[in-house]
Order: C-alpha cells, then sequence, then structure tokens
C-alpha cells in the first residue's frame, strides 16, 4: 500500500478502470477511490474509464475515455478485475504506469504493480484500508464513503456472505462515521421496476433443479425482451432463487448478444473450480462461468448436480 500512495502522489493525471458489466463492489471501488485521490490532492486529475451500472447509477456513471492521449504519462489502476480481457477498458497498457488492485483469485498478474487480498469481502474493503493505513495523508468525504459502503454491502450479499470478517465490519463502521445515509442507500438498492417484479414471478415459476438439487434459470433473449428489462436487470435475477431448501448451488444461464453467460452461487460447496472448467472462475461461493453454446447446458447440468451430490454426501 506504500507503493500504492508513492505512485498515486508521483502523477498528475490517473485513470481508473473497472471491469465490463460492472457491479457495485467495481463502480464503488472506481468513485470511491476517485473522491479520496481528489480530496486529498486537489490539483490532481482523476478519471473514470469504463461501463456504467444502473443498479448503482447513484454513484456515478463511468464513460469511455475517447481521447487516447489522455494516457500519456498517466497513471492507471484497474480495480476490482481479475484478468486484463474482462476490462471495459484495456487501454491501461497506454498509460506510463498501471497497478491493478483486486480481492479476487489472483490468476493473471497485470499491470506493472499488483496488489490483490482474497481475504477481502470486496475491494471497497480494500480501498477503505488504504484510506485507514494513511488516514493522516488521505481525507474521506461522505461522497467516498458512501461509494465504498455501497460496494462493500452489495458485494457481500448486504454483510450475509462468508467472505465477511470482522476487517469487512470495521470498515463499514468506519465509512458510517462519516455520515452516509443508510436509508437513502438502502431504497436505491431495494426499488425495483414493475417490469422487473414481473420478471421475478416469471423466475419463481420457471425455475428447475437438478435430482441432486442444483437450481437454476435459463434466461433466453426473447424473455428479456418480453419482459422489457436490461440485462442488467435480467441477470441479478439470481439471487431470486437464493433460499430454496434442499438447494445449496444455484445458477442463472443468461443469454446476452454475444455469448452466455453463467452467474454461479453457493451456499456451501466450493464452486469456482466448476466454473473454471467453463472458461471462467471467481470466489469459492460466487463464480462466473461462460457456454459456447446451450448444447453445452447439459454437460454443465451434470457436472453441478455431481458436485451437489458429493456435497451433501460429505455433511
Amino acid at each position: 500500500m506504500e507503493y500504492i500512495l508513492k505512485k498515486i502522489k508521483e502523477f498528475d493525471t490517473i485513470i481508473l478502470h473497472g471491469h465490463y458489466r460492472p457491479d457495485g463492489d467495481c463502480i464503488g471501488a472506481q468513485y470511491g477511490l476517485k473522491y479520496l485521490i481528489e480530496a486529498s490532492f486537489p490539483q490532481k486529475k482523476v478519471i473514470i474509464t469504463g461501463e456504467s451500472s444502473d443498479y448503482v447509477g447513484f454513484i456515478g456513471k463511468p464513460t469511455l475515455i475517447e481521447d487516447e492521449h489522455i494516457f500519456d504519462n498517466s497513471l492507471s489502476i484497474c480495480l476490482d478485475c481479475a484478468t486484463s480481457e474482462r476490462l471495459s477498458d484495456t487501454r491501461f497498457t497506454k498509460a506510463k504506469y498501471s497497478i491493478k488492485i483486486d480481492h479476487h483469485i489472483d490468476v493473471e498478474q497485470y499491470g506493472d504493480y499488483q496488489y490483490v487480498d482474497t481475504t477481502a469481502a470486496a475491494c471497497c474493503q480494500i480501498i477503505t484500508e488504504f484510506y485507514l493505513k494513511f488516514r493522516n495523508e488521505l481525507v474521506m468525504t461522505k461522497e467516498a464513503a458512501m461509494a465504498l459502503y455501497v460496494g462493500i454491502s452489495t458485494d457481500t450479499g448486504r454483510f450475509k456472505f462468508d467472505s465477511v470478517s470482522s476487517k469487512t465490519f470495521q470498515c463499514a463502521a468506519v465509512l458510517l462515521e462519516n455520515g452516509i445515509d443508510l436509508s437513502y442507500i438502502d431504497n436505491a438498492l431495494s426499488v425495483e421496476t414493475l417490469e422487473t417484479l414481473k420478471l421475478k414471478g416469471y423466475c419463481l415459476s420457471n425455475f428447475k433443479t437438478t435430482v441432486n438439487g442444483f437450481a437454476y434459470i435459463v434466461m433466453k433473449r426473447e424473455i428479456i425482451d418480453q419482459f422489457g428489462v436490461s440485462d442488467e436487470e435480467a441477470a441479478a435475477q439470481v439471487s431470486t432463487i437464493s433460499t430454496i431448501e434442499g438447494c445449496p448451488v444455484w445458477a442463472i444461464f443468461m443469454d446476452y448478444p454475444n455469448e452466455i453467460r453463467i452467474r454461479l452461487r453457493s451456499r456451501g460447496p466450493v464452486i469456482n473450480g466448476l466454473a473454471e472448467e467453463y472458461r471462467g472462475g471467481g470466489h469459492s461461493k460466487a463464480a462466473g462461468a461462460k457456454l459456447l453454446n446451450w448444447e453445452e447446458l447439459e454437460g454443465f447440468l451434470i457436472k453441478a448436480d455431481l458436485l451437489v451430490k458429493e456435497y451433501k454426501e460429505s455433511l
């Protein structure tokens, strides 16, 4: 962390990158670090590049940088992204220096310097710990605290996942001390459109389970179009089937325009190994993968069902 602070001090222009289809932790880390740097070093120019997220759009909405010359003599910091190919703006290579800050399994050491803490529940937790380490030099604002709190809250399922530690709560407490409005955040994260609620009803009526208890939703493109929701809202329905008794692993198979993505979740079995078999990876209880075509679905279901069976037999 000392080296990261040194590099931040060294550069006048800092560009913050996130992954494509960003979640709350990604956007929260980008904006949290942006506000932290700007308040601490007002002379520096901090730019956020990448895709936006409607779900946490109240924090801020990044846009891709058009002028590539801005990368000249700049520092690029890539946040919450295990592999460089998943960055929504991969031009960190054009920067004079680049740093990766992440909490996922370190499968690719891209950039000039890497800071990876897989024990952290969220990338926003790492940024908060960064502030705590240098709080005599860094300035926390209400805006930064809100962004970081949203990232920690969403990436831990509102502090319910196994990744949560005492450090997570300590970081949340520090952010609360900076005057964030919990009721505003909860309202922003909880309110759903009527179209999304109708889609949730469809998912509850049409999800399937395997013999041993792997629950899943197949979200074809025609269903997304029928309900008039965004891809982000459709993919979020993975949480709709998260509480089924006897189904410790669940997933949504999401039909994006150019690929079939799997959002895989668990309340017990380690699932990132299965995700890695299907061109993905992630955490032990939350991972992502990809099918090359719908014909691969049956094979995935067989392996997921076996995973659940072996887990239950081990109890």
